[in-house]
């Protein structure tokens, strides 16, 4: 195996340096599927060779192609790679997975911007989109006691008003939590909650409002429509809100994540973006094809089930993640 699966120290971690090693041990292992089917299989092809030729850039492109990172970062990762053998700056396959490591964070690194609530915009109303079977509502109470834990004060709405279960579930989080609910009855309209939500956080003087919305393809035009309607309506009691449109995204489904960004980015202007079950996929490399195409903020992934293993994203832990078996 390369030496530059070991992980190297840096300071360029900005976590808190209790949270850093426990959520970067869960990543390692959150990750090993995807680690399994690019790293793994990169170090066994590679085995023995010492020399930088065109069958290695071909077998690290098809890696990366198999990892879901796509066409257009791939490129660039191996054209990266590609300009500095020619300027004579690799000299064997260690020096060129170590500046593919590099590489890929670097264009990782613009997605990195953390979510921060105003407090100007009092309550700062976070809209959480997504298709069914996307992780939303989980989503949405892993967001809850994540902000509760940095003193925030929450309220959640419930949006999701057409899938029988969807209220209930967001009221065992909130109790679970001990955070309020606003719901209405199953059907009802969703800009009408979430309005109604809106008015009880400013009188509340809540910190956040997370609003749920029900699960929708993003080629469903009409259900598309919905989403655009609760903007209007949010807009009567400020201009601003909501504040931040957050697209939750299943890492599992590959490529179609890419699309449905982009389905959902043009319809609604999405502000962040919340890459969900990494760890129950070998397509872990999505996340390099999202940066490249669509440059969102990546503002959490999630890497397990538990209450906890949903974080902001760090390019160079992901990356580093990768790299190294737990």
């Amino acid at each position: 195996m390369f030496n530059i699966l070991k992980r190297k120290k840096t300071s360029e971690n900005s976590k808190t340096e209790k949270e850093a090693p426990r959520f970067f041990e869960r990543l390692k292992t959150g990750l090993a599927k995807t680690r399994a089917h690019f790293t793994h299989s990169l170090a066994t092809l590679l085995l023995g060779k010492k020399e930088l030729d065109a069958a290695v850039f071909e077998v690290l492109e098809t890696q990366l192609l198999l990892a879901d990172v796509g066409i257009e970062a791939t490129q660039q990762l191996i054209d990266g790679l590609s300009q500095k053998l020619k300027r004579k700056e690799l000299n064997n396959v260690e020096t060129a997975i170590e500046t593919l490591q590099e590489n890929m964070k670097t264009l990782l690194q613009p997605c990195e911007k953390e979510l921060r609530i105003h407090p100007d915009k009092a309550p700062f109303l976070i809209l959480v989109v997504g298709i069914n079977g996307s992780g939303k509502t989980t989503t949405i109470g892993k967001l809850a006691k994540y902000f509760k834990e940095q003193g925030k004060t929450v309220l959640l709405a419930a949006g999701d008003t057409f899938r029988a279960a969807a209220i209930e579930q967001l009221q065992i989080w909130g109790k679970r939590n001990q955070i309020p609910v606003i719901a209405q009855q199953s059907g009802a309209d969703t800009a009408s909650v979430i309005y109604d939500a809106f008015q009880a956080a400013k009188a509340r003087q809540i910190d956040v409002l997370l609003a749920d919305t029900a699960g929708r393809l993003h080629t469903q035009t009409n259900l598309m429509a919905e989403l655009q309607k609760v903007k209007r309506v949010l807009a009567k009691l400020d201009p601003q809100a909501p504040h931040e449109i957050l697209l939750v995204l299943d890492a599992t489904i590959g490529q179609n994540a890419l699309n449905q960004a982009q389905q959902f980015h043009a319809a609604m202007g999405l502000t962040g973006l919340v890459i969900t079950k990494l760890d129950g996929t070998a397509k872990g490399g999505i996340i390099f094809a999202i940066a490249k195409q669509l440059q969102l903020p990546i503002r959490f992934i999630g890497i397990g089930e538990g209450i906890d293993d949903l974080r902001p994203f760090h390019a160079n832990d992901f990356v580093q993640a990768l790299f190294e078996s737990p």
